[in-house]
This record gives structure tokens, C-alpha cells and sequence, in this order.
């Protein structure tokens, strides 16, 4: 089955259809690149799925620990480079939502997110910067 459906719908947008859910994102071309800035641009969708795998893939092995992380949040910047235009950096705050972990627990934690599936499939060349907090 396939997983999503792009559709353009002119202006520098398109609509993104996820089909088993039949969930929509619509894109724009950033501001700097002739777009309106009114909905993530394709290169903001990048930089989201990274944080979001982070969190994600965190969240699966610490629901089989009992360890809740529910209200962690992250904060994404995402840094262009123009020759060539290309994301040349993603800088996540990752924010846990969980006071009580041990050492052990956090450094396992870390260790999680910065191997994630979107973190490992980035050219190696694009800066992968990655600060933790604990709260």
C-alpha cells in the first residue's frame, strides 16, 4: 500500500494526503523561497519528522518501562543553507517531562533519540544538534 498522495495545488503549495488515515498537511514554499510562509515548508516537514521520531521512538521504549513522558516538549530550528539551498542543520531542544529518572535512564534515553530511524536515514553531512533537559 502506498503511504501518502501529493497533490500540487499551484502557488508553491500541496496538499499531503496520508491514506490510511486520510489525514491532510498542506505545504508552502518559505518566504525566502518565494512562498507565502502560510503552512510547513517541505524542509520544516523534515526537521519535524526528525524531532517528532526522536520523541516517538523515546516514547515506545519508555511505555514498555512504565516510564511516563507525557507533556515533554521539543523545540525544532531548522538552518538553510544556499549553495546549495539544503537544510545544513537541525537544533532540537528536547524538554522531558520527568524529574524522577535516574542517570542511567536519561543517558539510555539520549542514546534512543539520537539513533532514531529519521536521525539515521539524514545525510551525515546535515549537523544533527541535540540538547536535553530533564524537568
Amino acid at each position: 500500500m502506498n503511504t501518502a498522495e501529493v497533490i500540487y495545488k499551484g502557488q508553491l503549495r500541496s496538499e499531503c494526503t496520508h491514506l490510511q488515515s486520510g489525514t491532510k498537511i498542506v505545504t508552502d514554499a518559505p518566504t525566502d523561497n518565494f512562498g507565502k510562509g502560510e503552512a510547513f515548508s517541505p524542509t520544516d516537514l523534515v526537521a519535524i519528522a526528525l524531532a517528532s521520531c526522536m520523541i516517538t521512538t523515546v516514547g515506545v521504549i519508555t511505555r514498555l518501562e512504565n516510564i511516563i513522558l507525557d507533556g515533554s516538549k521539543l523545540t525544532v530550528k531548522k538552518i538553510m543553507e544556499s549553495n546549495p539551498r539544503r537544510i545544513a542543520a537541525i537544533h532540537i531542544d528536547i524538554e522531558i517531562n520527568n524529574s524522577n529518572l535516574t542517570e542511567e535512564q536519561k543517558k539510555r534515553i539520549e542514546e534512543i533519540a539520537q539513533n532514531c530511524p529519521v536521525a539515521k536515514s539524514l545525510h551525515p553531512d546535515l549537523i544533527q544538534k541535540v540538547n536535553f533537559t530533564y524537568n
